[in-house]
């Protein structure tokens, strides 16, 4: 286990533990994420003959990568809720939210997997992030 995975998961357990934001639900949602992407890159595997299987590391880290995003999300989703109804204000939002993701999620596979990486950590980061940041909605 590389020191970096150690340091990630503590601090995804430190956050979720004292974090008021992120609740059961938040935790649900980001157990539910990773379980697809796990699925997803094993049956990926299987089926295909250039992608690595994906050993229990890699799938700690896409449970941390996703971690880490939801959370992400859900404090975004509180500075900035949800707007009730789709509009401008939504797609910037998503732009505010996908593109500091990106970059964020650059620098985690890089101290992750390294100078080559297995998997796409960095989109997981941002698909994570997005998708964590719809918890909050605002009321009219």
């Amino acid at each position: 286990m590389t020191i970096w995975t150690l340091v990630f998961s503590l601090l995804l357990v430190l956050l979720y533990w004292f974090h008021p934001y992120l609740s059961t639900l938040v935790i649900r949602k980001a157990v539910g994420i990773a379980l697809f992407l796990d699925i997803f890159y094993v049956i990926g595997a299987l089926l295909s003959e250039s992608w690595p299987f994906p050993t229990p590391l890699v799938l700690l880290q896409i449970l941390i990568v996703v971690g880490l995003g939801v959370a992400l999300g859900v404090v975004f989703s509180r500075i900035w809720p949800l707007a009730p109804k789709p509009g401008f204000e939504r797609i910037m939002r998503t732009l505010l939210i996908f593109i500091p993701s990106l970059g964020l999620g650059i620098g985690l596979q890089l101290a992750l997997q390294g100078k080559q990486p297995t998997q796409a950590i960095y989109l997981i980061f941002a698909l994570s992030a997005w998708l964590g940041s719809g918890h909050f909605i605002r009321k009219d």
